[in-house]
């Protein structure tokens, strides 16, 4: 399967560069000028960044090429780019109400003349915590006062002919290692790794098994949390943890992927094949980085069966069988269900669909991104979400996605019931970065939490 274990290096092509080198050369130069006349940048000495690698949606993309996933990659290399119109707006979603100290832009050519940035605990009602109509561009450090779970930036006037367009959006503050519930509990008695990343397994099964019926698998070792709760992970490549309730060699079981460096941790849950049980992770770096994946607090709260019932009642009849052909043990995967192949019931079920945007694939090979689609991530990811045949630039909206059929339903159930509503629902659910994948460099610790 394609999920992303390794460095996050998959990104779709950025594209052709329009042409406005002369434009570029005007900003660069009234940029150095303005630079000579602007106070110093604001500091970032003790402040964290909060805002990278979190998940980010705008109100329009250029093009699939510019998603907004861009901005807050950490790469300078990439960008976001919006439609060529006002107003347009970029916002990232920090996990949590967080405090705020600064924000820099890292403008393209393609700048704001006029913008605020904002900040909001709910993504509905915003407070403005900046504000200007005379910006210029290059790279702006700007000081901000004020909290908020989702920062925006919200641009009324273009600088330019072209859209809005930012290599870099970084969202600085004091932050926080302690999320606002106790799910994950202590974390203070984690032991420092000696290895690359130290990995503490939770139950979180809600009594349905003690700690000495819940197993974790990695590399040869096989353990209950109950003798050791804790792995001190090496640097490996391309692997996978097992987890398993009951016995080490229960049909109940699920795993996370990652690939993990001597500085660099890269990582996700994975619904690609199947749901097996609920997982999720919380990745805390020396940095002070803390971010967490997988199914949300509401779905390891409810009982399985309860599960299993909220998917057979969300999904329309042709993905019913998926909580029935493996049932106890799993949910799995429309491209894997016999009815979903060829010769089965919904053999045909993306045929004209695919069709209508000039693709020839099975179904099944849509759903698992397969064959011809293996090296088309932007195509079977739009066939999956059901916006192939949308403007290339609507394509990279979560709000699109999933609103018809067909669609890949079952994808769309696992990112409904998700933190921050990221998973890895089919083989390129990365693009416009909606999977589950985290990575960071320097890892301290990962707490993996286990459900029923």
């Amino acid at each position: 399967m394609q999920s992303s274990v390794g460095a996050p290096t998959r990104r779709p092509p950025a594209g052709a560069v329009r042409p406005r080198t002369a434009l570029g050369l005007v900003v660069v130069l009234i940029a150095a000028f303005f630079a000579v006349l602007a106070p110093a940048p604001a500091a970032h000495a003790a402040d964290q960044l909060l805002s990278q690698g979190r998940p980010a949606t705008a109100s329009s993309t250029e093009n699939a090429s510019f998603p907004a996933s861009a901005a807050v990659d950490g790469n300078t290399g990439t960008r976001w780019s919006s439609a060529f119109s006002d107003p347009q707006w970029l916002q990232v979603d920090l996990g949590s109400v967080q405090q705020l100290s600064s924000v820099t832009l890292n403008w393209e050519a393609a700048y704001a003349k006029a913008f605020q940035i904002q900040t909001s605990t709910d993504a509905t009602t915003w407070t403005t915590v900046y504000s200007t109509t005379t910006a210029t561009g290059g790279t702006q450090s700007l000081a901000v006062t004020g909290s908020g779970r989702y920062v925006r930036l919200y641009g009324t006037a273009r600088g330019t002919q072209y859209g809005y367009s930012l290599w870099e959006f970084q969202v600085y503050g004091p932050g926080s290692t302690t999320p606002p519930d106790d799910f994950w509990g202590g974390t203070s008695d984690i032991p420092a790794a000696n290895n690359a990343v130290e990995v503490k397994i939770l139950n979180r099964t809600n009594g349905k098994y003690p700690d000495s019926q819940v197993y974790w698998s990695f590399n040869g070792q096989t353990h209950s949390i109950a003798e050791q709760p804790y792995l001190d992970m090496p640097a490996n490549s391309a692997g996978r943890m097992y987890f398993y309730l009951g016995s080490p060699t229960s049909a109940y079981y699920d795993f996370i992927e990652f690939t993990v460096g001597n500085n660099v941790f890269n990582g996700n849950t994975t619904r690609v094949d199947a749901f097996g049980l609920k997982l999720a992770m919380r990745l805390h770096t020396k940095d002070g980085y803390d971010t967490e994946v997988g199914e949300n607090r509401q779905t390891f709260a409810e009982d399985r069966a309860t599960t299993f019932q909220r998917f057979t009642d969300a999904v329309p009849s042709q993905f019913k069988v998926l909580a029935q052909t493996q049932a106890p043990y799993r949910i799995i995967a429309p491209g894997s269900d016999p009815s979903f192949r060829a010769g089965g019931a919904n053999a045909n079920y993306f045929t004209s669909y695919a069709q209508s945007v000039g693709v020839t694939a099975a179904t099944s090979d849509i759903f698992g991104c397969a064959a011809s689609l293996a090296a088309d991530p932007n195509t079977c990811a739009a066939l999956n979400r059901h916006v192939a045949t949308l403007p290339a630039s609507q394509q990279s909206d979560p709000a699109q996605f999933y609103t018809a059929a067909p669609a890949n339903y079952y994808a769309k159930f696992w990112h409904d019931n998700a933190i921050n509503h990221l998973a890895y629902g089919f083989p390129y659910d990365d693009v416009a970065g909606q999977s589950s994948f985290v990575s960071h460099a320097n890892p301290q610790w990962l707490l993996v939490a286990v459900g029923w």
